[in-house]
């Protein structure tokens, strides 16, 4: 397998393929909590949907500050591919294998000390209480498979594979189903059940991950010696990682809050928040599918020194994601209802779930935008800027609207979910702001240059 070259050639097409597999992965990685909330929905109560939804929060949040940090690999490796260093690539990515090792113990010993209170910070239901920590307790002791797959697969999206994650996610999907339908409606294990299942899947897309990956030839040798603590290195992928994981957090922690405010609302506002939050993850796919994209096309072109066809790149991600945005607006907008009856069979977590979507409406077109802005500035190594827009719309505007919006008589779920598209808002001037700062700077110091070499 030779790696795919982006710094030449079309855009478009190569762009579109490239981001295809990866949103077809996302959404099978998607499939794991929905297929959960799905079968509780339909052959458990109400404490236990409530609990998946509470708990995958949970998980899900982890979950993005691992893709985070994996992101600090994915630039580092697609930039000296696209410069041709193939034995620092090598050092790259053993020194990748290392840290995340050490992520995986250190991110499942967190989990696991924070159960209990994180059940209570987030005000689970008490009919919900129980349920609640068994999930978190046994998707906690999956963390290393999540791990595992995020690390496997920010290599493999730096040198241009994006199909053999789609391949071991689809069967690791499969087998989810089976297991869900098994411990849940067979077995009658409600959220526990869905946790275990959940586990082994993960369990198993790792393992076909590596199959995979040992039967394919990279572009760069991988030797004993490159699998070592290489403090340069692993600093550069931190470094990197660093603030896209920490701005990953802390928007799940907003995110967690506004689901800890709904959870005071009670339990048929919680599962149905719940519910909207599994069906805007897959809402949601495009523009994140595009986002990682172009992390590793521009990563490459920065590497490369081609930052003019880097800004193109954006654009058609921008203009792409946008077409699938305004279907997604318009779905989430009049059939949230429909949506939401696919994971549940009752009426008032239905009306509540569809009420919630109206507000997502909004954001699916506003994201088209914000998310590739933010695969730009990953792929070109602006990972605190990234990180400072993210913080400040999280902190500054979400949670606080959020927040004044349940405290509004007579409220609703639309109400609080309209914090959303007014962070989304605020987080677009604030790129496009960062956009045109560093534009300017690079066209200064081109400018510089060009005086130097005429003197």
């Amino acid at each position: 397998m030779s790696k795919t070259n982006f710094t030449e050639g079309k855009i478009l097409g190569p762009l579109f393929k490239f981001a295809l597999p990866i949103l077809m992965a996302m959404c099978l990685q998607a499939l794991y909590g929905a297929v959960d909330l799905l079968i509780v929905g339909q052959f458990a109560q109400a404490g236990d949907v409530s609990a998946v939804a509470t708990g995958s929060q949970m998980l899900q949040m982890i979950t993005v500050v691992i893709t985070g940090l994996a992101m600090g690999t994915t630039i580092l490796l697609g930039q000296a591919i696209g410069k041709g260093q193939k034995e620092e690539a090598s050092n790259i990515v053993g020194s990748s294998i290392v840290f995340f090792a050490i992520v995986s113990a250190v991110l499942t010993i967190f989990m696991l000390v924070i159960n209990r209170p994180f059940t209570v910070i987030m005000q689970a239901p008490p009919e919900a209480f129980n349920q609640t920590m068994s999930y978190v307790f046994i998707c906690s002791l999956g963390i290393t498979f999540i791990v595992a797959y995020n690390a496997v697969g920010s290599i493999l999206r730096a040198i241009g594979d994006s199909k053999t994650p789609l391949y071991t996610v689809f069967m690791a999907s499969v087998f989810n189903v089976g297991g869900d339908l098994f411990f849940v409606a067979v077995l009658h294990m409600g959220a526990a059940g869905a946790a275990i299942a959940t586990v082994m899947a993960q369990a198993l897309s790792v393992v076909l991950c590596l199959m995979f990956l040992r039967r394919k030839k990279l572009i760069f040798s991988l030797r004993k010696e490159n699998i070592s603590f290489q403090g340069h290195i692993i600093k550069r992928i931190f470094s990197l990682g660093f603030p896209v994981a920490l701005q990953d957090a802390l928007v799940g922690v907003s995110f967690l809050a506004i689901n800890s405010i709904v959870n005071s609302l009670g339990v048929v506002a919680s599962a149905g928040v719940g519910v909207a939050e599994k069906i805007c993850a897959f809402v949601m796919l495009v523009p994140s599918s595009f986002s990682q994209s172009l992390s590793v096309f521009v990563a490459q072109n920065i590497g490369a020194g081609k930052r003019v066809r880097a800004r193109k790149a954006m654009l058609c991600g921008m203009g792409m994601s946008l077409m699938a945005g305004v279907v997604m607006s318009y779905a989430s907008l009049f059939y949230g209802s429909n949506l939401a009856g696919i994971f549940t069979t009752n009426g008032d977590i239905v009306y509540a779930a569809a009420d919630y979507l109206k507000a997502y409406s909004i954001d699916c077109l506003l994201v088209s935008f914000l998310f590739c802005f933010i695969g730009y500035f990953n792929g070109s190594g602006q990972t605190k800027a990234v990180m400072v827009q993210g913080i400040l719309g999280a902190f500054c505007v979400r949670i606080p609207v959020s927040y004044y919006m349940s405290k509004l008589p007579h409220t609703s779920l639309f109400k609080i979910g309209l914090a959303t598209p007014c962070s989304t808002i605020v987080q677009i001037i604030l790129c496009s702001c960062i956009f045109w700062y560093l534009l300017k700077k690079e066209k200064n110091i081109n400018n510089a240059i060009s005086k130097g070499l005429t003197r």
